[in-house]
């Protein structure tokens, strides 16, 4: 910056901020200690130096921002170390080490695969490999980004990587494994490196902070650590990008005002609104968020996470899946404590159809609201839902007991040789003592009809009802029941209709089919309707209902495989041997 003093150009400098040095850089471990998050792979690598147990060729893959490039730098300053502590690290004293901190080591070696992907390239290497180091034991060459590669080059790189010279170490970093040729990753000892936990990077931002003279809440810390998505340079990134915005202060608001983050009260808001089917609620805050400029795409991103975060909170064995400060988590124990298990399940189930189908969705506001409409709507309980509820909390034995008086009605003695009808056989269940009275249960139940053929059951009496009938009465019932069953079994209603009922002197009516397999088909679908129909419909609970096959001239007609098997058996039973012989089946 130039100013001007006397009419003379002066320069003014700034030491401070020609001095600045990003937090991820003046930041970045020098030792293995101060890795963070990669305990398993440090002891492995200090055991290895304590050891001498150093392999020819080190693979270290993981996501971006976990400490690959950094191990390698710490694994290469350690090995060549010549005063190397008790613990495996590097004594920060020795030539090797002093040259290493000033990046004037002439014994560790950089290549960016990216920018030198070329056999030329690997040709330069394998040269420089042959040379032997002048201070320390060994000479490392760390390539980063080795996944960018030529297949060429690769090749070219397979023999010296096998069998290099005892001085020389290969420390290859990738962010993309599975580009690398096998043949590569079967030479290397293979190292992958986690995403850094939330926790790992909250206590890390704290000690930067600290010394840097920065105050920051504990939920605005969550909050950047969770936007990193597991990679601590990302980490520190966003904490200098903070630290710009709201200077030596930092409070949640400030994050998640710079980040772009939607706040964990909307997602608190909409949850409890919507439990409470408060649409006008709920749509009001879904406009309050996108007048802040949010994608409803995320939003809906946001809700399904919250709603996770609420269904692991409900337990005390997943609680631990939360990676929220434990104000936030304790806001979480509170609300899934108010949230049904099927509220939550199902709220889920929609907020993912919303986030499949949104991008294709031509008006994508509307296609949200419907979807906070529908879990609105889970809160209301239909009268059905409510009756089940009751009944499923008040135990069986505790049902009340209506009596029903039966209406009066003429009713005529059947004849001295009728015999009695089971009339036992229409008692409730519940109440088999008294037939005057029956449970709402059985009240409930009886009024299911199949379709529109069955009328309203018969009141049940102290004698069976015998009310006589004519047969047109008969017919005209028969009808009705045939036709209430057309649309579910056309075959049947056809069947019936063809057919005239036989009615003998005792009330029972016999139908007579036409094969075995029409009767077996009537008799277990629609035979206790009918017979329950009839009933009902000509209040007479002592009509039977028969079924027959009935014998024709041309005999039973043969409709099933076993059927026509068995009646070419009867005319040539060497075909059974030859069924048997061969292990044949009836298709």
């Amino acid at each position: 910056m130039t100013i001007f003093v006397n009419d003379k150009p002066e320069r003014l400098l700034k030491p401070d901020m020609d001095n600045f040095i990003v937090s991820a850089r003046k930041y970045r471990p020098a030792t293995f200690d101060m890795v963070v998050g990669q305990d398993t792979i440090t002891t492995t690598l200090k055991n290895a130096i304590k050891n001498n147990f150093l392999a020819q060729a080190y693979l270290f893959c993981g996501p971006r921002g976990v400490g690959k490039t950094t191990c390698a730098r710490i694994f290469a300053k350690t090995i060549n170390c010549s005063e190397p502590g008790p613990d495996g690290e590097a004594c920060d004293k020795c030539e090797s080490c002093t040259s290493f901190n000033s990046q004037a080591s002439f014994n560790i070696h950089e290549l960016d695969a990216a920018s030198n992907n070329s056999v030329d390239d690997i040709r330069n290497l394998t040269d420089q490999v042959r040379i032997p180091p002048q201070i320390g034991r060994f000479s490392v060459y760390i390539i980063d980004e080795v996944h960018m590669l030529s297949t060429q080059a690769f090749n070219a790189f397979l023999k010296t990587l096998e069998e290099p010279p005892s001085h020389a170490i290969f420390i290859l970093a990738t962010t993309e494994k599975h580009k690398i040729i096998p043949t590569i990753l079967s030479r290397c000892q293979i190292f992958d490196f986690n995403r850094i936990n939330v926790d790992d990077i909250v206590q890390r931002l704290s000690w930067v902070a600290g010394n840097e003279g920065v105050t920051a809440e504990h939920e605005a810390l969550h909050v950047i650590a969770t936007k990193a998505d597991g990679a601590m340079r990302d980490a520190l990134s966003i904490f200098d990008q903070i630290v710009s915005f709201s200077g030596k202060n930092i409070t949640y608001a400030d994050v998640i005002a710079n980040l772009n983050v939607l706040d964990y009260e909307y997602f608190f808001r909409i949850t409890a609104s919507a439990m409470q089917g408060d649409v006008t609620s709920v749509l009001l805050t879904f406009n309050e968020i996108l007048i802040k400029g949010f994608d409803g795409y995320n939003f809906m991103a946001g809700l399904n996470n919250h709603l996770r975060d609420l269904l692991v909170s409900r337990d005390e064995a997943t609680v631990k899946l939360l990676e929220t400060s434990p104000s936030i988590r304790q806001r979480y124990r509170e609300q899934a404590v108010d949230a049904p298990l099927s509220f939550i399940y199902q709220a889920l189930e929609i907020g993912s159809q919303c986030m499949l189908n949104f991008r294709s969705s031509k008006n994508q506001r509307l296609h949200v609201e419907l979807a906070l409409l529908r879990m609105c709507n889970l809160s209301s309980v239909s009268p059905a839902e409510e009756v089940k509820k009751k009944a499923e909390q008040k135990p069986l034995e505790e049902e009340k007991e209506i009596e029903i008086s039966p209406p009066a009605r003429e009713t005529v003695a059947p004849p001295a040789d009728t015999p009695k009808p089971a009339a036992t056989q229409y008692k409730s269940a519940d109440s088999p003592d008294d037939p005057k009275k029956i449970s709402i249960r059985s009240a409930i139940s009886g009024n299911r009809t199949a379709g529109n053929t069955v009328s309203e059951p018969i009141p049940e009496t102290d004698q069976p009802v015998a009310h006589e009938f004519t047969a047109d009465e008969l017919n005209e019932a028969w009808s009705t029941f045939a036709a209430g069953v057309k649309e579910e079994s056309p075959r049947i209603s056809v069947t019936l209709s063809a057919v005239s009922p036989e009615l003998l002197p005792d009330k029972t009516i016999i139908l007579k089919l036409d094969n075995s397999a029409l009767k077996e088909a009537f008799d277990h679908n629609y035979r206790a309707r009918l017979e329950s129909h009839l009933r009902n419909t000509l209040q007479n609970t002592g009509i039977k209902l028969q079924t027959s096959v009935e014998a024709t001239e041309r005999g039973e007609i043969l409709y099933s495989p076993e059927q026509k098997f068995n009646h070419l058996v009867s005319k040539n039973p060497s075909l059974k041997d030859l069924k048997k012989t061969f292990n044949l089946d009836f298709e």
